[in-house]
């Protein structure tokens, strides 16, 4: 399904003019639910009604209002609409700073910007700026009625705009730390680090699904096949959450048992035969077991040459083969 644009309008990166569309660069994946009346399976649906003269009110008929405690101040759209930020179409360039002041708790929606013009040299030489001096462009822009701050950033070879909280909206994070911090000793610490260096890896998003959603999407169909009466049980197995598990427990010995918890898996994984790694090895120790066969055909010739030499001299004294024979027979 190809993307649609949700704004159009320009960058402006001093006097120059980059004009753009904007898409959005993330979607919900979660499976569309609605609600029901549990008795007769009835769709429930909202309606806007008015609480003076209590008729239903179309969506075209709404206006915005503020309330300040005494009255009602009611807002318009031609209101709204008279508001300069609202009419603005750009995208404004206020500064340019490294990456890492950005707090990324301070990041929202992200938008792909796609160059909307004949001649797309402009949008090509900011994109090489940003990518060539390694910082972040801040920008100011409009969107959906609310001024917004942003920056410019580069993926593969788009420039992607992403919406910043403003700094009054960002909470204290001093609200919710601890009083006085707990002592935390060196072998916790070094234990921890352990922890760590056996979970450290490349992140790869890929490798991570929804397990949530997987799972409603296998009740969906359980439930499209057996009915009311689906099994649950025998669908998703028995809950085998341990109970207790909010108990406090020793920090040490749950950091052994994670560690060595975490060993087992490794060790697990490295007996299982792949294209790489360590499902190679096993093809890498047949070279020493050609040469171990190679060295026992000395042995096998000196066995046949043994045979022979027995066989020559049973043959050359038929009188003590003779004898032998005697000898059994008389016993």
């Amino acid at each position: 399904m190809p993307m649609r644009a949700i704004w159009t309008g320009s960058i402006a990166f001093g006097l120059v003019n980059v004009p753009v569309k904007a898409y959005g660069a993330t979607e919900d994946h979660d499976i569309d639910l609605h609600q029901v009346h549990d008795k007769d399976g009835g769709r429930i649906r909202y309606e806007r009604r008015c609480e003076v003269c209590g008729e239903k009110v179309a969506y075209k008929d709404l206006d915005k209002a503020f309330e300040d405690g005494e009255r009602t101040i009611v807002l318009t759209d031609e209101d709204m609409d008279t508001l300069p930020a609202e009419k603005s179409r750009e995208i404004e360039v206020v500064q340019f700073v490294p990456a890492d002041q950005i707090d990324p708790l301070m990041l929202e929606k992200s938008y792909f910007l796609e160059a909307d013009s004949k001649s797309p040299k402009a949008y090509e030489l900011l994109r090489r700026t940003l990518e060539d001096t390694e910082q972040l462009a801040v920008v100011r822009f409009a969107l959906r009625q609310k001024t917004r701050l942003g920056v410019l950033r580069v993926r593969s070879t788009v420039i992607v705009l992403q919406a910043v909280m403003w700094a009054d909206e960002l909470r204290d994070a001093q609200q919710v730390a601890p009083e006085k911090a707990p002592k935390i000793s060196a072998q916790e610490l070094k234990m921890s680090a352990t922890l760590v260096q056996q979970y450290s890896g490349d992140f790869t998003p890929q490798d991570f699904e929804d397990d949530y959603q997987n799972q409603l999407q296998a009740l969906i169909e359980a439930k499209i096949e057996q009915g009311a009466d689906l099994d649950t049980e025998a669908t998703f197995g028995a809950d085998e959450s341990e109970e207790g598990s909010g108990d406090v427990i020793d920090l040490m010995e749950a950091l052994k048992r994670s560690i060595g918890g975490r060993k087992a898996n490794s060790a697990g994984k490295s007996g299982e035969s792949g294209p790489s790694g360590e499902g190679e090895k096993p093809a890498a120790k047949k070279k020493p077991a050609a040469k171990k066969s190679a060295e026992k055909k000395p042995a096998a010739k000196k066995k046949t040459a043994a045979k022979k030499k027995s066989t020559k001299e049973a043959s050359s004294s038929p009188s003590k083969k003779k004898a032998s024979g005697s000898g059994k027979k008389s016993a």
